[in-house]
């Protein structure tokens, strides 16, 4: 070997181990880069409520606080989430759709669609019976783990997540202040949940029109809507056929947070359902059909209807319900026929319009922070 071949050779290899530190863009960050700086002195976030909705479940393992709730508003209104960065928790929870996305069927970062559609996010605070369509969550930071990884929806892993966040400019630094964490490593998953789960629990949903005549009592309903609360709300009473939609959407929440058989299929047992719904979580026969039942607050924005959209409008809502169910095992005892005229069904919506809370879904609070 020449001396000029032995150069080549020494320069070569200086190159490749140079190459080699070069440092991999998934690794989490160095110890001499690790730490945050920045204060922790987290202060008490106080969610505002009227007096005719109840106290507030308490939640001690995830306490709100100002720098948790502005967290997880950007985390929920932020693409880093997902695999692509495509796609945020706000793409399928649009606020003026009452953070619904009025697809029958949400889609995924591909296009792909869902088998259900998105749940409105209203006063999740209340929910101690679990979450998503068939309760599979128990709780909000449980419920706020599952899409990421889901390969409908975000398709992207917690590990790469977490690295995407510890590398980022600013959440680190976000974290602390409402954590008190150190190191950039403690930046985990679970802490994500809890600051998405904080600004969730804020979504309350409790000036509406109806709100306003019912308990604040500074309006007065029309006679279209006085009828359809009238409606709404009958009770059984001897042979008298009603809607009975109270018994499931009752004040001041309009739901029970439970699952029911509503009567939307004909099927020849409870084994055949195209969607189990709560019986797959369970695995007990008597749950198979039913889904969780869903605040009817801002419902008028929120089409299209049921768990799978199969219902365009509150028209066809109002129709299924006054055909009654078909007769399956489980089917809720409320789900009856009942006479529907086309008075007794625009006055109906009129009164489900009243729950409309327009203050709510203008609220700054829950809108995006990127957009100034």
């Amino acid at each position: 070997m020449t001396s000029t071949d032995m150069r080549y050779s020494i320069l070569l290899v200086l190159l490749l181990t140079l190459l080699g530190c070069k440092p991999d863009k998934n690794e989490d960050p160095k110890p001499d880069t690790d730490l945050i700086s920045g204060n922790y002195a987290p202060e008490a976030y106080t969610i505002s409520i009227p007096k005719w909705m109840p106290p507030l479940p308490a939640t001690p393992a995830n306490e709100l606080t100002k720098g948790g709730v502005a967290l997880g508003r950007m985390l929920f209104y932020d693409p880093i989430l997902s695999r692509d960065s495509t796609q945020a928790c706000a793409t399928c929870h649009q606020q003026a759709l009452g953070f619904t996305d009025g697809l029958a069927n949400s889609k995924g970062i591909r296009g792909q669609n869902g088998s259900r559609s998105s749940m409105p996010l209203v006063n999740l605070a209340y929910n101690t019976r679990g979450f998503f369509w068939d309760g599979r969550s128990v709780d909000l930071e449980n419920q706020a783990l599952l899409p990421i990884e889901d390969h409908l929806e975000m398709d992207d892993t917690w590990d790469n997540v977490e690295r995407k966040l510890r590398r980022h400019k600013d959440y680190p630094t976000r974290f602390r202040e409402a954590f008190g964490i150190s190191r950039k490593t403690e930046l985990t998953r679970d802490l994500v949940v809890k600051a998405i789960s904080q600004f969730e629990r804020t979504l309350i949903s409790a000036q509406s029109r109806y709100d306003r005549i019912v308990w604040a009592k500074d309006d007065f309903p029309s006679d279209e809507e006085q009828r359809g609360l009238e409606l709404f709300f009958i009770e059984y009473a001897g042979n008298q056929a009603h809607p009975g939609c109270s018994h499931c959407h009752f004040n001041p929440l309009f739901t029970d947070n439970n699952f029911h058989n509503n009567g939307l299929d004909a099927v020849p047992n409870l084994s055949a359902f195209k969607d189990l719904g709560r019986g797959k979580i369970t695995s007990l026969l008597s749950d198979n059909g039913k889904f969780r039942t869903p605040s009817l607050r801002n419902v008028a924005l929120s089409a299209p209807y049921m768990h799978d959209g199969r219902f365009k409008n509150l028209e066809e809502v109002l129709d299924n319900y006054s055909r009654g169910g078909h007769g399956v095992a489980n089917e809720d005892p409320n789900i009856v026929p009942f006479p529907l005229t086309a008075q007794d069904k625009s006055d109906l919506i009129a009164f489900l319009k009243m729950l409309t809370d327009t203050s709510f879904v203008n609220n700054s609070a829950f809108s995006n922070p990127f957009k100034r």
